[in-house]
């Protein structure tokens, strides 16, 4: 049978001749091979290409914390208890004296609608005086809600004592919560909140980028030689010469151009550049907390045989009541009566086989039938052995 290119609809891409071409020739089974033979088709596993501007950062182009302390005032009778707080009420005093308000000492000051806070921040890199930045405003004291609650004036300090920014606004609360006759209801957390561009920046960080004039170091996210050779390849092969070197798995050095317009300029093109990173390591990861397992496609088994049996410890104790005879002068006493029994479900051995990508993995681990936290003790097991080829990691 053969196929008549001359009629091929005008549309048709020549992708698409090729292919139906090869398809009324050869077969399907044959195109599959040809197109995986010329790398039309997806490897299964292989990690896909990124943009640079996600696997790396420019060495000093960085963020940077800001803390400060203030009080939210407005609440609706939710806020700290002043015997249990005494700095809220020293804070009132402050802030009032300094707007010309004595209080006289020993005054008991009931603020039910005043709590004391903590106000955190991220000022970015290059921030500017004069913008606005979000701020994070966390309860303090024992506020039960700061909905409905107004941020005072607080000052944003760096780790140097320095203010950088000033802080105030009306809170957003994501929760809600209500009271009555000693029955609450809560929903999300009530103690915390946030002021969307809340903070103005009062003063700017400056950001030093490179060493040496023309100069500039980039890092990877994650320390690998692989990534960073390919990095340097790919660079190397859009600007050309010698403008990447790797310093070592995580630092690459670059030569950008002196002009601060031309130096923008390159560096715009190159957070666009598409590298394809190394696969990451095997890795298996454990939180021993909530019993949750995660591995990555990289792992791997052995073939290997494993029995697992649950054992089970119960304690039962009935309290029984001693009493003494009539007149004979003795004192009731309680003699506890404890059972203690031990079970131990019975597990034959299981052939797990090899598996060589995650879906294998997964489906030779569920044979076993183990539940998260007997899978933990599993994994652990069989990485003692050697059929797990992947790293253990506990979080």
């Amino acid at each position: 049978m053969t196929f008549d290119l001359s009629r091929a609809a005008p549309s048709l891409s020549p992708l698409h001749i090729v292919r139906a071409s090869l398809r009324a020739s050869l077969g399907a089974s044959l195109l599959a091979v040809v197109l995986a033979a010329a790398g039309l088709l997806a490897v299964p596993g292989a990690a896909r290409a990124e943009r640079l501007k996600d696997l790396a950062s420019i060495q000093g182009v960085r963020d940077n914390q800001l803390i400060g302390y203030g009080l939210v005032a407005g609440l609706d009778n939710s806020g700290d208890q002043t015997t249990q707080t005494p700095f809220t009420v020293q804070s009132m005093t402050n802030m009032l004296s300094q707007m010309g308000i004595t209080v006289a000492p020993g005054t008991n000051m009931q603020l039910k609608n005043v709590a004391a806070v903590m106000v955190t921040a991220t000022l970015p890199a290059f921030t500017r005086p004069g913008q606005a930045i979000d701020v994070v405003v966390s309860s303090l004291g024992n506020a039960k809600s700061l909905r409905g609650g107004t941020l005072l004036m607080t000052p944003m300090k760096g780790p140097d004592g320095q203010v950088y920014a000033l802080a105030q606004g009306n809170l957003l609360v994501g929760g809600a919560g209500a009271s009555a006759n000693g029955s609450s209801v809560q929903v999300n957390q009530l103690a915390s909140g946030r002021i969307p561009a809340g903070a103005i920046v009062e003063r700017a960080v400056p950001t030093a980028m490179g060493g040496q004039p023309g100069t500039l170091q980039m890092e990877l996210n994650a320390t690998d030689f692989s990534t960073a050779q390919r990095v340097v390849e790919a660079v190397n092969r859009r600007f050309g010469g010698d403008t990447a070197n790797a310093l070592d798995g995580r630092v690459i050095l670059l030569r950008t151009p002196t002009d601060p317009a031309a130096r923008v300029a390159f560096l715009a093109q190159l957070e666009s550049l598409e590298v394809r990173p190394s696969n990451a390591a095997a890795k298996v990861i454990i939180n021993a907390r909530t019993g949750s397992v995660v591995m990555n496609q990289n792992v791997t088994i052995e073939q290997c045989a494993v029995a697992h049996g649950n054992l089970s410890v119960v304690i039962d104790t009935q309290n029984n009541v001693s009493q003494p005879a009539p007149f004979s002068g003795g004192q009731t006493v309680v003699a506890p009566n404890s059972q203690i029994s031990l079970q131990q479900e019975n597990s034959a051995l299981r052939l797990v086989k090899a598996g060589a990508n995650l879906a294998d993995v997964v489906k030779a681990l569920n044979t076993l039938g183990a539940s998260p936290a007997d899978l933990m003790s599993i994994l652990q097991a069989m990485k003692a052995s050697g059929a797990l080829r992947a790293d253990l990691e506990i979080i």
